[in-house]
């Protein structure tokens, strides 16, 4: 299976539109945060552009999210205490 450039931001923007929908952020408001204009997150959103590394980090901040998080596609609505990474699986959990 190839993974191409668009797939990598569609995949991201799906994420980060998912992140911010569930914390409650307009687009307006995570722009204006985040310092980035409204038509360029809408592009990320939509993954028509392949963003900068800085504006994915903003962005993270902004949704109080780990970097990393915004690249694992886990359903938000599973996770307790405003924390994603509780849901992550455990790194060898049956193997110590």
């Amino acid at each position: 299976m190839k993974f191409e450039k668009k797939d990598f931001a569609l995949t991201l923007g799906k994420r980060v539109r998912e992140v911010r929908k569930f914390r409650g952020f307009t687009l307006e408001r995570l722009a204006l945060d985040a310092e980035i204009e409204i038509k360029q997150l809408t592009r990320i959103e939509y993954g028509q552009v392949n963003t900068t590394v800085f504006q994915i980090y903003r962005l993270s901040y902004c949704l109080e999210v780990n970097l990393g998080e915004l690249f694992a596609p886990i359903p938000l609505m599973n996770f307790k205490n405003d924390s994603i990474s509780q849901i992550l699986p455990k790194e060898n959990a049956e193997n110590p």
